[in-house]
């Protein structure tokens, strides 16, 4: 007898439905498992195994066959546990139900208990485009399932209690969706507690308004990496397809906490230097997201950039300027997002005192070279904003007197925001950062003083095409800050004060 079963399986950020096919006939005993199984699929057998006889029921004897279909896509992880598990006892006659419209995921544990599995929400998604009405899954998983609308998540705690719902016996309720938090950033880290550095404050405040990316350059303990963690709380408040698609990721890569159901806070991501290209781009046999895909919507922060390997370095060049990245294996080609806010922190030399007003450098000029040269000038070029932040003075830190709080600032990135959203309706530009050059002009329209300015600006600093592109995307977001609707001189000359290594540390090479 043949039983069919039906679950989902998932490649990249693609899902795709698989079909269970259990055979049982009489020859001499045998379990195998074919339709390009990986190792923890084909660890499946033992695990259903002993699950069947702990729940009470008679593990079939003769040949099984179960094939996994359609057999020429990779199936990968342990989440046909359950519908293989499922398809045995129906096809062994010790279980009858209705399973038309259903799906099933996750993991079992030798005593019949689910565990969470990764990737579901992807998979719900799947389901539900491939027409299945109803998904058993982990109680864990379930709150992630039930933000997909037109499919009923069913949270499972074990498999006699699923045995019981699909016989009419037990009553199990479809999981509700979570309540949308927009509010949900990390409330201790308020640039309200930044003292001082009212210009580096300012140059965050642009690149959270235009979705642009920053260099920060200075002393040890001026506070970048500081500034750094605090800027979430001043970016804008996410829509509902990103926080959709930055809840895909983080399934995907199984770093979504159990019982989640959508991401609500931009995502703020900070590798050691010792990261590898692949760590940082995502790989593996079938490749998974890197940190580059799970700070998707959110800030990839690079503390000590100098630090991080020169092939680790290049491979941001072309994701931060496509927003996504492909990764091409044996296997196949797998492509994620990674529209970031790449924010980077970086003393201005080895001992990290060229050009303090106080303390002397004690490195020579060539270390300091070196030092800066390990920053590739195409990197820098896709870096938007240099933002110098210089030591704080004692004034400053022993003030009484709190900073400007996130949640003001947070209003007027929103305000920008909502400027851009409406320039850019019918597009898919989402921000300043992301202007392609079609529209280049259109979007960013200069008054002859602000025009006069930039040209004076790009043959003095010796500025790329795509310098000058940032430039102009930086003066584009000013301008939004301050409510006008072109370019004038003054927007012009702020944005090009923030190149800070065109126009004063290469000078000294």
């Amino acid at each position: 007898m043949v039983s069919q079963v039906y679950s989902m399986g998932l490649y990249g950020m693609d899902a795709f439905p698989v079909l269970v096919e259990s055979d049982i006939s009489r020859a001499l005993p045998s379990f195998d498992i074919v339709g390009l199984p990986d190792a923890a699929v084909k660890e499946s057998r033992d695990r259903v195994r002993s699950a069947v006889k702990n729940c009470g029921y008679t593990f079939p004897e003769g040949k099984i066959t179960v094939n996994l279909a359609p057999a020429d896509k990779r199936k990968e992880g342990p989440i046909y546990d359950l519908p293989l598990f499922i398809s045995l006892l129906c096809a062994s006659g010790q279980m009858s139900a209705n399973l038309e419209g259903c799906a099933f995921l996750g993991e079992l544990s030798l005593g019949g208990t689910l565990r969470p599995v990764r990737g579901v929400l992807p998979m719900t998604i799947g389901a539900q485009e491939s027409g299945f009405q109803r998904i058993f899954l982990p109680a864990e998983n379930a709150a992630e399932a039930a933000a997909v609308a037109g499919i009923s998540a069913f949270p499972i705690h074990n498999v006699m209690e699923l045995i019981s719902f699909l016989a009419g016996r037990k009553e199990i309720m479809p999981a509700k969706p979570a309540p949308v938090q927009l509010d949900a950033f990390d409330h201790t880290l308020d640039f309200a507690d930044v003292r001082g550095q009212v210009q580096s404050k300012r140059g965050l405040e642009i690149a959270a308004a235009g979705g642009h990316n920053v260099l920060l350059i200075g002393p040890p303990g001026s506070g970048k990496s500081m500034l750094a963690k605090r800027l979430p709380s001043i970016l804008p408040d996410m829509t509902l397809s990103e926080r959709m698609e930055t809840t895909k990721i983080h399934s995907i890569a199984g770093a979504l906490p159990h019982e989640t159901s959508l991401i609500s806070s931009r995502p703020f991501r900070a590798p050691h230097h010792t990261i590898s290209p692949s760590g940082l781009s995502g790989g593996g046999s079938i490749p998974r997201p890197g940190e580059l895909s799970l700070a998707h919507n959110g800030v990839l922060f690079l503390d000590e950039l100098p630090e991080f390997a020169r092939s680790t370095m290049e491979v941001l060049r072309q994701p931060i300027e496509d927003g996504v990245v492909t990764i091409s294996r044996v296997s196949g080609t797998v492509t994620y997002p990674c529209s970031v806010m790449l924010v980077a922190a970086m003393n201005p030399c080895p001992c990290g005192y060229f050009g303090h007003p106080t303390r002397k450098c004690t490195c020579k000029p060539d270390q300091v070279n070196r030092y800066l040269n390990r920053v590739s000038g195409p990197l820098l070029d896709r870096l938007d904003l240099h933002i110098e932040v210089p030591p704080v003075d004692f004034e400053s830190l022993s003030g009484e007197q709190k900073a400007e709080p996130s949640a003001e600032i947070r209003k007027r990135v929103n305000a920008a925001r909502a400027v851009q959203n409406e320039r850019f309706k019918g597009t898919n530009i989402t921000c300043n950062a992301r202007i392609t050059p079609d529209i280049l002009n259109d979007a960013c329209r200069l008054s002859p003083a602000g025009k006069a300015l930039l040209k004076a600006a790009f043959e003095k600093l010796g500025l790329s095409a795509r310098a000058y592109d940032r430039v102009l995307k930086v003066a584009r977001t000013i301008a939004d800050l301050a409510g006008s609707k072109d370019i004038e001189a003054e927007h012009a000359a702020e944005s090009v004060q923030y190149r800070s290594l065109d126009r004063k540390y290469w000078e000294r090479r």
